[in-house]
């Protein structure tokens, strides 16, 4: 174990050298070739982030490395850009294998790729469960030269799609590992591990740090190089980050009162069950919010239609599950609001790294009931800061309460008939989605109403 520590010391002494030449690197300094610089210029990456900075180098050398990097700083680049050029040097089908935790992140790691790769036709299969696995095993049988998959998926494949394999890989990614150890993928990660070839190139990259992120890095890397950026577990300077110490069951009355003090921003509402999301999800639609959910009992194709609209900003609030909070990257969110404060407080790190990312400011708001007192308190203690007061009127929140408590009482309605619905056809009844159909709905009831008002 000696050698990779003294590595380590290399590393942390030259990154103050690094700071200093910053202004001057370019990718080409980092030894990029051109046809990939140019790619980068065209997606408007004047100069290497940080990580990238410290990667880049060591894996065009052919180095193992574990890359920690708080999230929004560029660990994409830093791992796709030595993967496509050694792609270029020796060109060969199943050359890389990016293992992510989720679906979502398959996807926007697959855009990158193909962004990065356009000019020289790189190919990409995004393996990712929920969707139809006769035609990822069509896109596997064409040989692509990049894999991106969650590990579920990826081992069905592998025991059940005749002619695929993985024998001939050269690279392999872990994304946000700590977070594919944390969802119980080890026996799975094991097992590709088992059927992947021990002479090839391994990147680790996560945000944090944890023991069984050491444990895999044990067995799967090679005297690997570590680059750390942030060594303590940290939130971007351009982050505000504020909380709300509120009765649980004035909850929702303080989230619209939040949506209108800071109206015209996009927000990003993490929630802790897909129950909840959905409801909350409701319930602000019932008052006129665009509001948008996304969770994992919705289908892929849903989830994918709810980010992509949320992307497009044809919805400017997105609620969520801890589905969301990993790595997807949306830049325009200007808000984060922990609904529900998250249990482990890790997560809050991924949370609201959602906004601020790539050097934009943006706001964090948590909201902590009498019940989180305790998890708040440890979410301060990691982070190391103590979070103010987010200014609230008081006075201006209870008037919102007796709208709030008709709009909850809706969205309770409509959670039940759409369980019901459910019950009655296992096939998808779409109406839980923002559909024309689900909003005439909501125009029935309101009209009746109406009605009743007249009448008196």
């Amino acid at each position: 174990m000696a050698a990779p520590e003294e590595h380590d010391s290399s590393t942390e002494a030259l990154q103050p050298a690094v700071e200093e030449e910053e202004e001057t690197k370019t990718f080409k300094d980092l030894g990029v070739t051109d046809v990939l610089c140019e790619a980068c210029d065209q997606l408007g990456w004047a100069k290497p982030t940080k990580i990238q900075i410290e990667a880049i180098p060591l894996a065009l050398q052919g180095r193992d490395i574990i890359g920690l990097a708080e999230t929004g700083s560029g660990k994409t680049g830093a791992f796709a850009l030595p993967i496509l050029n050694a792609l270029l040097e020796t060109p060969q089908r199943l050359f890389a294998l990016v293992l992510t935790p989720t679906r979502e992140l398959a996807f926007q790691i697959s855009e990158q790729f193909e962004a990065l790769g356009s000019s020289i036709g790189v190919q990409c299969a995004v393996i990712v469960g929920g969707i139809d696995s006769m035609s990822q095993s069509l896109a596997l049988a064409k040989k692509p030269h990049i894999v991106i998959a969650t590990p579920g998926r990826l081992i069905d494949h592998l025991e059940n799609t005749k002619g695929f394999n993985l024998r001939a890989l050269k690279y392999l990614v872990m994304d946000e590992a700590d977070r594919i150890l944390n969802m119980d993928f080890e026996t799975e990660v094991d097992k590709i591990l088992k059927v992947i070839p021990r002479d090839r190139k391994t990147f680790l990259f996560s945000a944090t740090m944890t023991k069984k992120v050491q444990k895999l890095q044990r067995a799967a890397l090679k005297n690997p190089v570590k680059c750390a950026v942030s060594s303590k577990y940290q939130t971007v300077e351009k982050l505000q980050q504020y909380y709300l110490f509120i009765p649980s069951k004035f909850k929702d009355t303080y989230l619209v009162y939040i949506l209108n003090e800071l109206a015209g921003n996009s927000f990003m509402i993490f929630c802790s069950t897909c129950n909840n999301t959905q409801r909350t999800a409701l319930l602000l639609r019932n008052l006129g919010f665009t509001a948008i959910p996304l969770h994992g009992q919705m289908s892929q194709s849903k989830r994918l239609g709810s980010l992509n609209k949320f992307k497009a900003k044809a919805r400017s609030i997105l609620l969520a599950t801890d589905v969301a909070s990993r790595g997807l990257d949306i830049p325009h969110v200007d808000v984060v609001v922990n609904f529900d404060i998250p249990t482990h407080s890790k997560d809050y790190i991924h949370r609201v790294g959602r906004t601020a990312r790539a050097g934009r400011s943006g706001k964090a708001i948590t909201f902590v009931t009498q019940y989180d007192v305790e998890l708040f308190q440890r979410i301060e203690h990691l982070i190391g800061k103590k979070l103010p007061v987010f200014p609230t009127q008081d006075d201006e929140v209870m008037m919102l309460t007796e709208r709030v408590t008709e709009a909850q009482r809706f969205a309770r309605m409509e959670l039940r008939e759409h369980g019901e619905k459910k019950k009655r056809s296992r096939e998808d009844a779409g109406d839980d989605d923002d559909t024309e159909g689900a909003i005439g709905v909501r125009n029935k009831v309101a009209g009746g109403k109406m009605k009743k008002r007249k009448g008196r």
